[in-house]
């Protein structure tokens, strides 16, 4: 359990930056410049996530059920995911009238699916993975939406068919993700 922690805290660390420290990440992009700030936050997320996938791999045999779930919260888990694939295109497929309302779509989509997966794990070293992702992406989301608010800065649309690329993809990645990925990458079918 000890990894996974270690892993979380450093993954989502480096990943708080903005939230917590915005001044201070300011003055290491002016001193140390754009690549090198990069370089070393990609290297940290990269380490964190190693020790988070490492760890939960560990953690998940031994840990014990703090609540037992219905099969169907496994359903609406992989349900609830479906949105959560949307909006990840969503934030890379800029002017969709998702991101416009959004603002920060890939964030909210890790709230969904962290979300989703606490519905469907109850035990120990999924709630504090699973949380851990949900309490930084909430505290990310407002943090990142009071920015945008301040800078005047909005995200218009250039055109429902955005939108529709957007959803096709976004749709398109989750049923492959869903029927092939999850149970070779974790193990589990989520429909299984």
């Amino acid at each position: 359990m000890g990894l996974l922690i270690l892993g979380l805290i450093v993954f989502l660390g480096a990943h708080s930056a903005r939230i917590y420290a915005g001044d201070w990440r300011e003055a290491q992009l002016a001193r140390y410049g754009e690549m090198r700030w990069k370089g070393v936050y990609s290297l940290l997320s990269a380490i964190g996530l190693g020790l988070i996938v490492w760890g939960y791999g560990m953690a998940r045999a031994e840990s014990p059920v703090l609540w037992a779930l219905p099969l169907w919260t496994r359903h609406l888990a992989a349900a609830l995911t479906l949105p959560a694939f949307i909006l990840l295109v969503a934030a890379y497929l800029p002017g969709s009238h998702i991101k416009a309302a959004i603002g920060h779509p890939m964030v909210a989509g890790v709230k969904l699916w962290a979300l989703a997966h606490l519905l469907a794990n109850g035990k120990l070293a999924a709630v504090i993975l699973f949380g851990g992702f949900l309490i930084w992406a909430v505290l990310d989301f407002i943090s990142a939406r009071r920015r945008d608010r301040a800078a005047g800065r909005t995200h218009p649309p250039l055109g429902w068919s955005r939108d529709a690329m957007v959803i096709a993809i976004g749709l398109g990645a989750w049923a492959l993700f869903v029927l092939y990925g999850h149970v070779w990458l974790i193990g589990v079918r989520p429909f299984g």
